[in-house]
């Protein structure tokens, strides 16, 4: 039982039409529709639903599918949107022809997420983006802006080659 958004697209646009992108027009289009939002999305029922240089938003609701033995929503599922939006909000500072990859994750568990929590909301905003690395932190909120989940990353930049 996931959460897919009806209207959205799915799949992998190819480095060779990424590189002809800045990375903020790549993320505008993801929130835009024009661009198909990852597998991974459509998988864990995630939208991202919001972008602006340096940040991004993805919202989710988590379900009964989200959840680890204990009853409680896995710590993956938490893991996965933060990874998102923090890549995606260093993504959204570099030129044309550049990309990011994760190269560490720190992220630490405030509260539990169940069914119950409803809709979250993780953020990823940008601490520093430098020519070869950069970094960022994202949160996740519930809808009364509870800390929930926090999180740092550093990112590899790369070159997108065709």
């Amino acid at each position: 039982m996931t959460n897919t958004p009806p209207s959205r697209v799915y799949g992998t646009v190819p480095n060779s039409e990424q590189a002809k992108m800045t990375g903020l027009a790549f993320v505008q289009g993801l929130v835009a529709g024009t661009q198909p939002h990852n597998t991974m999305a459509r998988t864990l029922g995630y939208d991202i639903v919001e972008v602006e240089r340096g940040r991004v938003l993805i919202s989710a609701r988590p379900n009964s599918d989200h959840l680890n033995p204990q009853g409680t929503v896995h710590g993956g599922f938490s893991a996965t949107l933060l990874d998102a939006c923090m890549g995606l909000a260093v993504q959204t500072t570099l030129e044309k022809g550049y990309g990011s990859t994760s190269l560490e994750f720190k992220i630490t568990f405030m509260r539990p997420i169940t069914p119950d929590t409803g809709m979250i909301r993780a953020e990823g905003t940008i601490l520093k983006s430098g020519r070869r690395i950069g970094y960022a932190e994202g949160k996740i909120l519930d809808s009364q802006g509870t800390l929930l989940v926090h999180a740092t990353t550093s990112c590899m930049v790369i070159e997108r080659l065709p």
